[in-house]
């Protein structure tokens, strides 16, 4: 109501609506479960010590057809498996042929190992490390006539689960699985290359089982991790058994050891 010569008041406006303010989601931080690389250890420690004992049976012995006591009853050598020694598909990663060799190879198994064996767990890195030292020896064994030794060819295992890990597991990674594929993928090309060039005493053929022993284990039996949000940090969870993968570790042992037939033919 108004009265003479009082202004009307203005009509009231109603309250506008404000859209809510627009947040950014806080970003979610993952970690993997924390463990010690106690199997990396073990191997680099074995390994340092068989490589001690060839220097000492070499200097104490002497050599037997050119080769240290253990290089010879323990390195492929074709022959010998032919006739029953199949010990010698496996007992290679153990021995290596000069103080640089055993240096390269137990160097890249500290860098790339200890990351991998927290991705994969202890059993699980163990078998994946063995089947792809035995996986390389058996594809030598059935196309290279050439003794070798080393640990090369479990390393490169090792690199093949990295990649096949990092593809399975892009979606944790973000924008970073890309570069880290192509990185990976890089390293794989160039050391392969190097074993082509017939300058170096590498047994390209190892490498490559190697490879494809890690790529079989990693791809059918290595880790898959599932984001479980608890507020801002999520933990994750394999969605793989342990179980599972030895199933896998099996039927990949079986497949290559059936390959092993073929080189008793050849």
């Amino acid at each position: 109501m108004t009265y003479p010569g009082q202004t009307p008041a203005p009509p009231q406006q109603p309250a506008t609506l404000r859209p809510p303010e627009q947040t950014q989601p806080l970003p979610v931080r993952w970690e993997l479960p924390a463990r010690v690389p106690t199997v990396t250890y073990v191997i680099l420690g074995v390994t340092a010590f068989f490589y001690l004992l060839q220097v000492l049976s070499q200097s104490l012995f002497g050599t037997i057809s050119g080769l240290d006591p253990l290089t010879f009853f323990g390195a492929k050598i074709n022959e010998f498996i032919k006739v029953g020694e199949v010990w010698r598909l496996i007992t290679p990663i153990l021995l290596h042929g000069s103080i640089l060799h055993i240096l390269f190879n137990m160097y890249a198994l500290f860098i790339i190992g200890r990351g991998l064996e927290q991705q994969y767990g202890h059993e699980r890195f163990l078998e994946l490390y063995l089947i792809s030292g035995f996986a390389g020896n058996v594809v030598s064994f059935i196309f290279s006539p050439n003794p070798s030794i080393g640990a090369s060819t479990a390393i490169f295992g090792l690199i093949s689960a990295q990649t096949i890990f990092i593809f399975q597991n892009r979606s944790l990674f973000g924008k970073r699985a890309t570069q880290m594929l192509l990185t990976n993928l890089f390293i794989i090309v160039v050391n392969l290359a190097l074993g082509l060039y017939g300058g170096l005493s590498i047994d390209i053929f190892g490498h490559l089982g190697g490879l494809l022993g890690g790529l079989l284990f990693a791809w059918f039996g290595g880790p898959i991790w599932k984001l479980e949000p608890v507020l801002f940090v999520s933990t994750l969870k394999n969605i793989r058994s342990e179980q599972q993968s030895r199933r896998v570790f099996v039927l990949v042992f079986l497949f290559f050891s059936l390959l092993t037939a073929v080189g008793f033919y050849i």
